[in-house]
């Protein structure tokens, strides 16, 4: 697919989830997608301090709020902000004196996600229709950048993290959860696990996600994985595409992988 093509499929996928929500359905019934991808991601105790949508329409594949370590007074971006459940529980991280920003390019996750926050009554969160490889802020106005496994769908990598970089503050942080790949993978199996994962433009190789960051500018990076993808798990989907899991859990397991993403703009 072209880039204009998988910016539509990726869109068109959101605003299905986004009215699935709507109707009372997550991306998997009445809960959000279950293991091992986007199932308990968020505690308890973080599921109430947000509306139940907000759980529902998450497609994540790890909690960039947990890991990076907002402040409050600290102001944070993330990329690709669906539903809002990051947004709105690093609105509450960074208070008093913080502000959250919420960046889609989807007018129905938009919807979903300023009534969410509606409900939440959170007032130090703003959320901006645009594409991360063109974000609507000014250089230099954000002390953190979250997202929680978005980037890995957008077709121009490098742009994305070039934007992330221009908007951080000297010194600020980059702090998302992505899907990564570890090693080489044969690319019909890799498209296979791929599609099962949701990654409709790709994850990046380990090492050169890291390259790139450092390409772009960003010093102290670190790839920590937080959740690794088996053949097993994806074994119902992988022999419904007409692919033996049996035959391929060697180039599967410990290749694919939810990982925390870290790196630091030099002051």
């Amino acid at each position: 697919m072209d880039a204009t093509t998988m910016r539509e499929a990726v869109r068109e996928r959101y605003a299905d989830l986004a009215n699935r929500v709507q109707s009372g359905k997550g991306c998997c019934g009445e809960s959000a997608c279950g293991d091992p991808i986007s199932g308990e991601l968020y505690d308890p105790e973080q599921a109430q301090q947000v509306p139940a949508a907000a759980v529902l329409a998450s497609l994540g594949c790890g909690n960039p709020t947990a890991l990076a370590a907002l402040q409050p007074g600290e102001t944070v971006l993330d990329l690709g902000s669906g539903g809002g459940i990051d947004v709105l529980l690093s609105a509450r991280r960074v208070a008093p004196g913080g502000r959250a920003y919420g960046l889609d390019m989807t007018d129905e996750m938009l919807a979903l996600a300023r009534e969410n926050q509606r409900q939440a009554g959170v007032d130090n969160v703003e959320f901006l229709k645009g594409e991360m490889e063109h974000i609507p802020l000014p250089a230099a106005s954000v002390d953190v950048v979250i997202s929680n496994c978005v980037i890995n769908l957008a077709t121009d990598k490098r742009a994305v993290l070039a934007e992330a970089f221009r908007v951080l503050r000297p010194g600020g942080r980059f702090a998302v959860s992505d899907v990564v790949v570890r090693g080489a993978v044969a690319p019909e199996i890799r498209r296979s696990v791929e599609l099962w994962v949701g990654c409709v433009a790709g994850a990046l190789e380990e090492q050169e996600y890291a390259a790139l960051l450092a390409a772009t500018g960003f010093t102290d990076v670190s790839i920590e994985p937080t959740r690794v993808y088996r053949a097993a798990d994806a074994r119902q989907f992988l022999e419904a595409e007409g692919v033996d899991a049996d035959r391929i859990a060697p180039e599967v397991d410990g290749h694919f992988m939810s990982a925390f993403i870290r790196a630091r703009k030099p002051d």
